[in-house]
């Protein structure tokens, strides 16, 4: 039995979830803004004691290193140091991105759109977004076609996509589309899923079954971007864009 504790802060959700073996996995998963660093401690207990296991029965923690909330990606992978360094537990670090595409497979529109080629995009902020592009194939989880890309919304690759999720949509909306004349239906657009330690979770059994865990001291964030905020005057000059929608 493989006993799997996974996290995942970089958004704006503190999620946490519990697998040991076959049971369903147990799961805390709340917006919670900047509350986080409060809850999430707590929240790994909680599930520990519902299931009469500690720290060192785990075989491995999984955890969501980003890209996202640069605040939130750091309090995670350094609860996650502070829980496995000690008792010398593994890790495995999990692109946010990932965890999105693992988390549709279980979804019941995305199942009834039975798409081969998916693009996540998440919101980066200062009016870019996180994308890549994955392949559904026969096996267990997507597969992501090339590297996680920061860009304009206007610079998304399209070609060929029959499916898009992501909160991306949600913030920039027809800004995503403006390459082509891409047009999908409703069915097969997903902006509301975000990630969950579900996902976290999923895409770490695979990383498990394939040997891919890592020791704790080479745990260390997905940054994308080094820069994490606007100066005065790119403020300004964002305020005359307009409205993102």
């Amino acid at each position: 039995m493989t006993r799997i504790l996974a996290i995942d802060t970089s958004s704006s959700w503190c999620s946490v979830a519990l697998s040991l073996g076959d049971e369903p996995p147990l799961l805390k998963h709340e917006p919670v803004s900047a509350g986080a660093s409060q809850l999430l401690l707590p929240w790994v207990n909680q599930l520990l004691e519902q299931t009469g296991t500690s720290i060192k029965d785990l075989d491995v923690i999984a955890i969501g290193v980003g890209p996202g909330a640069f605040t939130g990606v750091r309090l995670g992978v350094a609860a996650v140091q502070g829980l496995a360094i000690a008792r010398r537990i593994p890790v495995i670090p999990v692109a946010s991105l990932d965890a999105i595409a693992a988390q549709l497979m279980y979804e019941e529109q995305f199942i009834s759109a039975r798409p081969k080629q998916i693009v996540i995009a998440i919101d980066a902020r200062m009016h870019e977004i996180y994308w890549a592009q994955y392949q559904v194939t026969d096996k267990a989880l997507p597969i992501r076609m090339g590297d996680i890309t920061l860009s304009k919304p206007e610079d998304l690759e399209l070609e060929g996509i029959e499916y898009i999720a992501g909160n991306g949509l949600k913030e920039y909306g027809s800004r995503l589309f403006s390459k082509g004349n891409l047009l999908l239906p409703k069915s097969h657009l997903d902006p509301e899923i975000v990630v969950s330690a579900l996902g976290i979770l999923e895409c770490a059994k695979l990383q498990w079954a394939e040997h891919h865990q890592i020791d704790v001291h080479l745990l260390e964030p997905l940054y994308i971007r080094n820069k994490v905020a606007f100066t005065t005057t790119e403020r300004l000059e964002n305020l005359e864009l307009g409205p993102k929608r």
